[in-house]
């Protein structure tokens, strides 16, 4: 950061302009202290400027966030001894970029008054803005794609209103213009002012909306980067990929001490594990024992936490200090999900856990509950896997495992997945990036591929995929990443040819019995319905029962198929794989991950699961990019 040199507490120094417009010069970055509380940050040399003045007579409360996000803004509040000194920083400014780019904008936002809101003929919560430009030699593409983006805007359900406003001044009330007329003729610099009106605070005492607040900066953020976009590459020498290029690529410090401490309260417990049985395989005899006709005790581990201290935790970080409003977005909402799994765990046992359960996994669909039914129908129950003399036990499988990580491994030495069998689990896990393999597991030859491409090539790779990126965010989880990354391991299991119909009614199965348990069915109801309707062997049915009604009733497990469903949506449409593994991500990040990949604040993902290079796989994914359905994976399977 550069040190301001004043020779007072309301002027810049002519030896802090001429640092700045130095390091510009030279391609550095420029962040800095102003007087009377203002700030100059510029990301890297682009060729515009965002600025905002602080009103002197009134106060503003909330509008000069709405710059903050920006790669290249200047804020402050212009004192009659500052004005000049403000004025030839702007000019060296404008200079020195517009000789580098040959073109330079200065685009300065303010709030508009309340008589001026008072004159539109609109709702008081609508959004509403008024682009203000030089009838002389207005930046007419760039406007254009400002006014454009400004429309897409919505607050409240409601469309933003656009006015077009060509005028000499282009300032707030009071104000003077940032550069003269001549000057910005002479600098093949451009002007443009843009009104907004001030929806995210009480007109009457002043005060903030934030979560309007919040939704209006992300709203005009990406309209900002589409106009200055448009103006880069019609109007000057700079030639960024996308918009999304322009954003931001370095934060304050708070930003990362966020990120920490989010991760630390992710890291100190282990939801599923948490809410898992620990004597699975004993409530199994104890059910038989009962003639399955009466619920069996379930026991589970002791919390390591106490939520409550934990939420005290989560809600004393300060999310309002993120002036990015795409982590800002990414942070609120990994902090809700958070507070919902300390809440659940606190509920394990009760009545109120399912509840909880619906708010992080969402209820079953009619369509997802019907394409259920219609795959147990589709499928008969007696398909089954390879029987057990064709299966590894749990110490064959964890060697196969162990191999498949050191593959990995030699790839991205820093990968240290662990293989631990457990007695206090059944099946297969991942927990914090380690695969946990219960003692009890039989596995059939023909699905150990599939398996470990689900586990290792989908859930430990992005968990250490993750770990390389500079957000914590991206190894614990963006708030509900669990329906793309269950989706993604398994399309692998198919990718890899491992996609039994057996495993597809076993999905299936899952949604069946949580649209069940949501209905209000009994524990043994369910277990009836999944052994008697549709034909699950007594084990399987008691498996799939434990897994949703344990802690209460958790829902996850429909979204397996749902998963699925979605991703095989995803790929018609012409997504790509590649984004899908950088970390454990939800199908709603795929933009914001796109964005901060263009931003290049998030690095490349080191790894790539194995089956992507084989042909097989290329095969298949062709296939699926001809639009086809769960139902046409099962008869695919059938030939």
């Amino acid at each position: 950061m550069i040190e301001v040199k004043t020779t007072s507490s309301e002027e810049i120094s002519l030896e802090f302009i001429e640092t700045v417009c130095a390091r510009l010069a030279q391609g550095k970055k420029v962040r800095s202290a102003l007087p009377l509380g203002g700030r100059l940050h510029i990301d890297r040399p682009l060729p515009f400027l965002c600025v905002y003045r602080y009103p002197t007579k009134y106060d503003d409360a909330g509008t000069g966030q709405l710059v903050l996000g920006e790669a290249s803004h200047l804020i402050v509040k212009e004192g009659s001894r500052l004005r000049a000194s403000l004025s030839l920083l702007i000019k060296q400014i404008s200079a020195t970029l517009a000789e580098k780019f040959g073109a330079f904008l200065i685009l300065e936002l303010w709030a508009a008054s309340p008589q001026s809101s008072a004159a539109h003929p609109v709702p008081p919560s609508q959004p509403a803005f008024r682009i203000i430009s030089s009838k002389a030699r207005p930046p007419t593409a760039t406007i254009e794609a400002l006014e454009h983006a400004l429309h897409r805007i919505k607050a409240l359900k409601q469309s933003a209103t656009v006015e077009l406003d060509f005028s000499k001044k282009r300032v707030p009330p009071g104000m003077s213009m940032l550069l003269t007329s001549q000057n910005t003729r002479r600098l093949n610099c451009f002007v443009l002012g843009l009104e907004v009106r001030p929806i995210y605070r009480d007109q009457i005492n002043g005060h903030l909306y934030p979560m309007l607040l919040h939704s209006l900066h992300r709203g005009l953020a990406q309209a900002l980067k589409q106009a200055f976009f448009e103006f880069s590459r019609t109007q000057t020498s700079y030639r960024p990929m996308n918009y999304q290029a322009l954003g931001r690529r370095g934060f304050v410090k708070a930003v990362w001490n966020i990120d920490r401490q989010l991760a630390e309260i992710s890291n100190a417990f282990d939801f599923l594990l948490q809410v898992t049985p620990v004597n699975i395989n004993e409530a199994y005899t104890q059910f038989k024992q009962k003639h399955y006709i009466r619920a069996p005790a379930l026991y589970y581990r002791p919390l390591p936490m106490d939520p409550d201290l934990l939420k005290r935790r989560l809600y004393q970080i300060p999310l309002e200090r993120i002036e990015d409003p795409t982590l800002g977005l990414l942070f609120r909402q990994k902090r809700t999900e958070l507070d919902r799994q300390l809440t659940l765990l606190a509920e394990r046992g009760t009545s109120r856990f399912l509840y909880g359960s619906l708010q992080l996994f969402g209820p079953v669909s009619d369509e997802l509950e019907q394409l259920a039914q219609t795959i147990l129908q589709k499928i008969p129950p007696h398909s089954h896997e390879d029987n057990r003399k064709s299966s590894l036990n749990a110490t064959l499988f964890a060697q196969r495992a162990q191999a498949e990580l050191d593959y990995y491994r030699h790839l991205y030495p820093e990968l240290t997945a662990t293989v631990q069998l457990r007695d206090d689990t059944i099946g297969l896990m991942v927990s914090q990036g380690n695969l946990l393999i219960g003692t009890q597991s039989e596995i059939p030859k023909s699905r150990v591929d599939a398996l470990l491409q689900h586990e290792i090539g989908t859930h430990v790779l992005t968990y250490f995929n993750g770990r390389s990126q500079p957000f914590h965010q991206l190894y614990t989880g963006l708030a509900g990443y669990d329906e793309l990354q269950e989706g993604l391991a398994v399309l692998a299991e198919y990718l890899v040819g491992g996609l039994s119909q057996p495993r597809l009614r076993l999905l299936a199965g899952r949604v069946v019995a949580a649209q069940g348990l949501i209905k209000g069915a009994s524990f043994v109801e369910t277990f009836r319905l999944l052994n008697k309707q549709y034909g699950f062997r007594r084990r399987t049915a008691f498996t799939i029962t434990v897994r949703t009604y344990r802690g209460g009733g958790l829902t996850k497990d429909a979204i397996y198929l749902r998963g699925l469903v979605d991703i095989l949506k995803y790929i018609h449409k012409g997504g790509e794989l590649a984004p899908l593994f950088v970390g454990k991500i939800a199908a709603n990040h795929i933009p914001l991950i796109h964005e901060l990949q263009s931003r290049q604040v998030l690095r490349p993902a080191p790894l790539q699961p194995r089956y992507m290079d084989q042909p097989e796989t290329t095969k298949r994914l062709a296939h699926l990019r001809q639009g086809v359905s769960v139902l046409d994976l099962i008869e695919r399977k059938k030939k």
